[in-house]
């Protein structure tokens, strides 16, 4: 499975997504050698770099992994779509096999940087030693399996940002390393550190609603929130998700307000709905169109392809329609 976590759009901000991806129960590995490594990073890579995806810290295990990095502008659904799904068939087609390779799709939660960063990519680097695949720190500067490498010098890797981190611990490369290095010392001696893994690494069970509706009743519930920050960095992502973020509407209540908002607007515009949808572009028909359209996807996150098929257009109408929104 992959947890992953977003930042607001923000100066001073950024999307930090901690992803944490296991092996389906059956199989109890996602590598099987090295030759699976090799794809698993090349593809990360090579993904990162198509969609302007910024990688800051990496590991791959055995039977999972985990990332941190920085979506691009397609968004982090499409990042993690071409990774896990070329991934999983490649892995299926190499050993023979079918079904399942992963436990489940990813889950996401908001993090502060400032407050998480060098944690995070401590917390991450970390797991060769946690995991015993290295006795020692020193061993672990040349685990090949891991971002660590890359920010002590040891390895070199395009598409990952050294440069970023290194910059958060000290001006010069020199200084920043070896102050990166005994920053990693302290947080090894730390153990698991459950405000990580039990605050905002773990499983959400309920999504914005359930946050939401805990916030309102003045509760903190650190162990499956998906924002991993200060109460004062909370209270701002919740205020900011009554617009950004889609509502949770069941399919059938979805279907109710689609009904009733073509309805309405085929009502005050004097018209049937076989006419709504026909597909013509006479007034005030595309003005409309665009006013749903734009609810439909962003309100009540219906697909590109179900907004189309409800307006009677194309499903490249409705792109157009939100990409001129973005535009402006």
């Amino acid at each position: 499975m992959f947890y992953a976590a977003v930042c607001p759009e923000a100066p001073d901000s950024i999307h930090l997504v901690p992803c944490t991806m296991s092996s389906s129960e059956a199989l109890g590995r996602v590598v099987s050698g090295d030759d699976d490594r090799n794809a698993f990073v090349n593809r990360m890579g090579t993904v990162a770099e198509k969609t302007g995806t910024t990688i800051y810290a990496w590991v791959l295990l055995d039977n999972h992994a985990h990332l941190l990095l920085q979506s691009g502008q397609t968004g982090l659904p499409t990042y993690m779509r071409k990774l896990l799904s070329w991934y999983a068939q490649y892995y299926n087609r190499r050993h023979n096999r079918s079904g399942h390779l992963f436990q489940n799709r990813y889950k996401s939660i908001i993090c502060e940087a400032d407050a998480y960063f060098q944690k995070l990519v401590a917390y991450i680097h970390l797991n060769p030693f946690r995991a015993r695949l290295v006795n020692t720190l020193d061993e672990l500067d040349g685990y090949p399996w891991s971002g660590h490498a890359a920010i002590v010098g040891k390895a070199k890797r395009e598409w990952q940002e050294v440069d970023a981190i290194l910059r958060d611990f000290g001006g010069r490369v020199g200084t920043a390393r070896r102050a990166y290095l005994n920053y990693l010392e302290e947080e090894a001696g730390k153990g698991k550190q459950p405000e990580l893994v039990g605050g905002g690494l773990v499983r959400s069970q309920g999504g914005w609603s359930v946050v939401k509706s805990l916030r309102k009743k003045g509760k903190q519930a650190q162990g499956d929130e998906r924002i991993l920050g200060s109460s004062e960095f909370v209270k701002t992502i919740l205020d900011e998700a009554e617009e950004q973020v889609r509502l949770q509407i069941a399919g059938g209540e979805k279907r109710e307000l689609v009904e009733r908002d073509i309805k309405q607007a085929c009502a005050e515009a004097g018209l049937s709905q076989n006419e709504f949808r026909s597909g013509r572009r006479m007034k005030p028909l595309p003005e409309i169109r665009n006013k749903l359209a734009i609810r439909f996807v962003r309100e009540y996150g219906l697909s590109l392809a179900e907004t189309a098929r409800q307006l009677g257009v194309t499903t490249s109408a409705v792109y157009q329609i939100l990409q001129k929104l973005a535009n402006r």
